[in-house]
């Protein structure tokens, strides 16, 4: 029968002559008990703001984006098409064109804007453009002779337009020519048909015109800047980003919503991980209570180790003793702060407990639970408190038994 369990329960929970022990021992579970909910209070935060951050971003990215390796236009080939189609995970597949230009409406009005170039119907199914539409409609299509054109509230208010105003794009390749071949810039108007509002990280929300005006405005004719792909899962993302690196070969650079925004992305996980390590700190602090605490009990059992040792248990189960005493304090300490990080981060997550400023784009602290997070929360923890009690144990498997009975 393995007795070494009974007996480090026993030294830790029963009554102690030395009552400085049983603080140290309490310090100790107190400690680990506020760090781990601690822990997995901020790490859920960070995990909230990094989905916020996401889905606004998500409202310009695609879950995959494919572009020519040498940042060059391409044709749009049947192959392409079908080997899109092929795969399952893949639900819109939209090309589009890319590029500057110079936006005017009149006189000292105007700015060089981000001009996309869309397939209305595929697009709006990738990011749900039309539902974001406040202010007229989304109509890309020739009318009256004039193709339709599609902005920001923030744009239309910055240059004081209206509906159904026209106004002129001038891309850069126009411009250039217009420098070195001595002849009047080309331009070509449209209708501005309406106006969209979406909650944006990056500045310079696009405009958007039909895919072929954006061909004769760029230059193109039959090519595509890229492809825009929406994933029935975005966490599928890196799984078809291999599938189709194999498929198109180098010819293609194939990026995923994480790609697109890589520096943003990898300071929010820097952050995170960060401030786990720094408060880690206070279960650190909290485990060499525990060194202290142990420390004393293998000094006022000094006599029953040895007795002990004399009744034939080895050193080895000594020191097993100590170390369980070490792993039940982080056992205690995870579960406890483990339950209250949970319930506080789950009460944040349905009631919004903590607000934020209204100046914020969401009205409290946003709380994202990961399985993952806190498995690893309540392990390092736990490995602490393990650690913690390896001292201790050490010094109680060295006794004498001869030598503790005697002088006790």
């Amino acid at each position: 029968m393995n007795t070494t369990g009974f007996i480090a329960r026993r030294y830790l929970f029963s009554k102690k002559h030395v009552s400085l022990i049983s603080t140290l021992t309490m310090i100790s579970v107190t400690g680990v008990t506020i760090g781990t909910a601690l822990l997995i209070i901020v790490l859920s935060v960070f995990n909230g703001f990094f989905e916020v951050i996401k889905g606004l971003l998500l409202n310009n990215d695609p879950d995959i984006r494919i572009e020519s390796a040498e940042g060059q236009p391409f044709v749009y080939e049947q192959d392409i098409r079908q080997q899109l189609q092929d795969i399952p995970e893949i639900t819109i597949a939209s090309p589009y064109i890319a590029g500057k230009a110079l936006l005017t409406a009149g006189k000292n009005t105007d700015r060089v804007v981000s001009v996309k170039g869309i397939n209305p119907q595929s697009f709006n199914q990738l990011n749900n453009l039309e539902e974001n539409v406040t202010s007229g409609k989304l109509s890309l299509s020739v009318q009256n002779k004039r193709p339709g054109l599609v902005m920001s509230e923030q744009l239309l208010a910055d240059m004081n337009l209206q509906i159904d105003q026209q106004v002129a794009l001038l891309s850069a390749n126009g411009m250039r020519k217009s420098l070195t071949q001595f002849s009047v810039p080309r331009t070509y108007r449209f209708d501005v048909r309406g106006a969209y509002s979406i909650t944006q990280i990056v500045d310079n929300p696009a405009v958007y015109i039909d895919m072929r005006a954006a061909q004769r405005l760029f230059e193109y004719r039959n090519t595509i800047s890229g492809i825009d792909i929406k994933l029935q899962d975005n966490e599928q993302a890196e799984a078809v980003k291999a599938r189709l690196g194999n498929q198109l070969g180098a010819k293609y650079e194939i990026s995923t919503w994480y790609d697109l925004q890589k520096p943003l992305y990898d300071v929010m996980y820097l952050e995170k991980w960060g401030a786990y390590l720094v408060l880690m700190i206070i279960v650190l602090v909290a485990v060499l209570n525990i060194v202290g605490s142990l420390t004393m009990i293998v000094i006022q059992k000094n006599r029953d180790i040895g007795v002990l040792l004399t009744m034939g248990y080895t050193p080895a189960q000594i020191k097993q003793i100590f170390v369980k005493q070490g792993f039940y304090i982080g056992l205690i300490g995870c579960g406890l702060g483990g339950a209250l990080g949970l319930l506080f981060s789950w009460l944040q997550q349905q009631y919004g407990l903590i607000k934020l400023s209204s100046a914020f784009i969401i009205n409290a602290y946003p709380v994202s639970i990961h399985t993952l997070d806190i498995a690893i929360v309540l392990a390092g923890s736990l490995l602490l408190c393990l650690l913690a009690s390896w001292y201790p144990a050490k010094r109680a498997a060295t006794i004498e038994p001869a030598d503790a009975v005697r002088f006790e």
